[in-house]
């Protein structure tokens, strides 16, 4: 009998409503073919929905086409029908129709595997037992759960915001059982002294809606404790930034401000240090014990540094602790404008003063201030008290709050007028100063053109001030100063071309440059050098003849190059030392500097015979020596002392047989 099995697959609707046909397998089906073929049981796993409330649900339908209909009897075993749990499955045995009875737990069991069986109305099997396999289609049914209560969680005070504190572990997520990490964050950093540990209470549901058979059952929820770590926290200005206010020039030692800094540790006991990190004039003195903040000097006004009249530094504030921590302040102090400069006279604007009142503009007069704003303008312009008739000559009109206009009460002469002006300036308390002023009165045209011209000049005195007369007697002082400089360096020039290059004062008497490492007998041996040679080199002549021989060196070597002529005039000395140098250097007659130089040579030999020894002195007193007369005149010392001291003529009027007197001799 030919078999074969029909893989068929089974689409389950799972929310569909009533009864529905299921699907019908053939398991044991036989399908001619042109040889025999091994029958197959695999049957394609059916799939079931979890939670099906409508129920008996039909699964699946098994038939066998061996016997008619009626006459086969169907069965099917395993866990779900007669293991635990029981009763989740059954078929009915005539038509073989596989029903569900309970719903199903995919957490619980997955999959079941059944097996089939077709028995005859006798109990005998028809067909081998086949396989049935149901697996449980999952569904969001379940709400995530918290494998614990309660979580703890440590956090470092001052973290940086967003930094895990603690991580709760649901045990669920949707679609399948699975652990999923939560992580609590804080939005902001955590300080320990506002509070050690804080308790939170979170829940944990689905991104996914629940499907509308599951179970009803609450949100997961656990409670999460985190703990503040205390850390060493860095110190803190009470006020940043520090913005206070000083007098402008104020001396050395005033106190700007005191800066402190607190340290918020409360449990950790520290002692904080200030110091200085930006002071651009040096002006400031920081304490660093209390942060106390006084001048050291006087601020110039000036000073690039100071800005709208704000200066600025910053100021650090460290603890003691292992590694430290420093704070950065920043003090802007604001420099007062101080009244300490009175208004001056600017020079006068273009103008004609007439000699008629009412002829003419009249005379325009500025002042200004070193002083900024409200110490300045205006002006206030007045004419001397002191000079009662100037107010009756003369007037003065404010045109706006820095200038003024001068005008003649009455006809005045022509000429050169000074008057002497009060100037005011509005600061508290005000400055004042009095200042001359030179006028000149000219005839007008009636026009009011000043016909021979009139100027107004700023002065003191004679018309010119102070600061002028200064400049001018300086640049004179100068100019003198500058001919007397000019006058010694030509004289030094010539008084130096005078004496030569090597000239010396009168009562230098360093005449010769004595050698005193030497042996000699006295000062006919001594080589000494004549520094006047090279004062007076004119004075000196060419050697005649030929140089002599070197007595350092042995015979027969190159003659030296002969002498060269003197300098004719004192500036050349330098050159011929050096030339005479290089000469001394490349004389092909000087041996090399690691030559071994042989001193006292005495030539070739010698015509005289050989010496005695010492000893021979004992044997040989009656030897004659008056062979050493004929050696020559380099042994005539040496006759004299061991000839006889009378002449030939002496010695032949010897009586015969008479001695003839001792030698002088060495002896041993």
């Amino acid at each position: 009998m030919r078999l074969v099995c029909l893989l068929q697959s089974l689409c389950v609707s799972l929310g569909a409503p009533g009864w529905r046909k299921p699907s019908t397998l053939y398991p044991w089906r036989r399908v001619p073919a042109p040889s025999r073929v091994r029958r197959a049981w695999v049957i394609p796993p059916i799939s079931v929905s979890e939670n099906h409330k409508r129920l008996p649900y039909p699964l699946v339908q098994i038939k066998s086409d061996k016997q008619q209909l009626g006459s086969v009897i169907y069965s099917i075993q395993g866990p779900g029908v007669d293991e635990e749990p029981r009763g989740v499955f059954s078929i009915d045995k005539f038509t073989g129709k596989v029903f569900l009875n309970a719903m199903l737990d995919r957490e619980k069991t997955d999959r079941f595997r059944l097996r089939a069986f077709a028995l005859d109305l006798g109990g005998s099997t028809l067909e081998d037992p086949t396989d049935l396999e149901i697996v449980v289609v999952d569904q969001n049914d379940n709400r995530p759960a918290f494998l614990q209560e309660a979580f703890t969680g440590r956090v470092l005070e001052g973290a940086a915001p967003g930094e895990a504190g603690a991580q709760p572990q649901p045990g669920r997520a949707a679609g399948k059982s699975s652990r999923v990490t939560g992580c609590a964050s804080f939005p902001q950093a955590l300080d320990y002294e506002s509070c050690e540990r804080y308790e939170l209470k979170v829940s944990v549901e689905n991104e996914a809606p629940l499907q509308a058979a599951a179970p009803r059952a609450e949100w997961g929820q656990a409670r999460v404790r985190v703990h503040v770590q205390d850390t060493n926290e860095a110190p803190v200005f009470q006020e940043n930034p520090l913005r206070t206010s000083l007098a402008e020039g104020a001396p050395p030692g005033t106190l700007v401000a005191t800066f402190s800094a607190r340290d918020p540790d409360t449990e950790q006991l520290q002692r904080l240090s200030y110091s200085k990190d930006y002071d651009p004039e040096d002006w400031l003195q920081v304490d660093p014990a209390t942060g106390r903040i006084q001048t050291q000097r006087v601020l110039s006004p000036a000073s690039p540094f100071l800005k709208g009249g704000w200066y600025r530094a910053i100021v650090l504030a460290q603890d003691d602790a292992s590694p430290p921590r420093t704070a950065t302040g920043t003090l802007s102090v604001e420099i007062l404008e101080v009244n300490d400069h009175a208004p001056v006279l600017a020079l006068p604007l273009l103008g004609r003063l007439c000699s008629e009142p009412h002829q003419g503009p009249g005379l325009l007069l500025g002042a200004t201030d070193e002083d900024l704003p409200p110490h300045g303008a205006p002006f206030h312009f007045q004419l001397s008290p002191r000079l009662p008739e100037l107010s009756r000559n003369w007037s003065l009109s404010q045109v706006n709050v820095s200038h003024a206009r001068l005008r003649p009460r009455h006809q005045v002469p022509e000429g050169l007028h000074r008057l002497s002006l009060l100037l005011r300036d509005s600061g508290q308390p005000p400055q004042q100063r009095e200042q001359p002023l030179n006028v000149t009165v000219c005839r007008c045209s009636q026009d009011g053109v000043c016909l021979p011209g009139a100027a107004a000049l700023q002065a003191g005195g004679a018309g010119v001030s102070l600061g002028a007369l200064v400049i001018v007697l300086a640049s004179v002082l100068l100019l003198l100063l500058l001919v007397l400089l000019v006058a010694l360096r030509a004289r030094f020039q010539q008084q130096s071309r005078g004496k030569g290059l090597l000239g010396s004062p009168q009562d230098d008497l360093r005449d010769n440059v004595l050698n005193y490492d030497e042996q000699g007998g006295g000062e006919e041996d001594q080589d000494a050098y004549d520094i006047s040679q090279l004062r007076h080199p004119t004075a000196l002549s060419l050697p005649l003849g030929p140089p002599p021989l070197r007595r350092d060196a042995p015979q027969g070597r190159l003659h030296p190059q002969p002498l060269r002529a003197l300098p004719t005039s004192p500036l050349d000395i330098a050159d011929f030392i050096s030339d005479g140098l290089e000469a001394a250097d490349s004389d092909p007659s000087v041996p090399p500097y690691d030559t071994a130089l042989i001193y006292d040579y005495e030539g070739e030999g010698s015509v005289a015979g050989t010496l005695s020894s010492i000893l021979s002195s004992q044997g040989d007193e009656d030897q004659d020596y008056d062979y050493l007369r004929d050696w020559g005149p380099r042994f005539a010392r040496l006759a004299d002392m061991y000839g006889y001291p009378w002449d030939h003529q002496a010695r032949d009027s010897l009586s015969p047989g008479a001695p003839p007197p001792r030698h002088r001799g060495w002896t041993a």
